[in-house]
């Protein structure tokens, strides 16, 4: 369906019944967007098993929207701009290079 497979924003919600959690991993890394997912279950293995799989920017288990400024925050794939927040943040602004040189004749003075 459209709302699942695309990147919708605004008060919009889809409930997709699966058999198995491989199959709701499948359906969740079968869009070509990666921004955020959520994950609700009452089991700590099957968010911590479902968040380790599902290609997302950030996957929230059992709250939405939950951001730390000292996390770094974007999508994958064709969602986002890269990363923002956190260390990952500076990532962006440094170019670090190498700048070697040998002195030719005389050393300056």
């Amino acid at each position: 369906m459209k709302i699942a497979r695309e990147e919708i924003f605004g008060p919009v919600i889809s409930a997709l019944p699966f058999d198995t959690l491989d199959e709701a991993v499948e359906r969740a890394n079968n869009t070509p967007y990666g921004l955020a997912a959520r994950v609700f279950t009452r089991n700590v293995a099957t968010a911590h098993q479902l968040s380790r799989k599902i290609r997302a920017g950030s996957v929230w288990v059992n709250t939405y929207h939950a951001i730390d400024p000292a996390m770094p925050f974007g999508g994958y794939k064709m969602s986002g701009y890269g990363r923002e927040g956190g260390a990952e943040h500076l990532d962006e602004y440094l170019r670090p290079r190498a700048c070697l040189s040998r002195s030719i004749g005389r050393p300056a003075e």
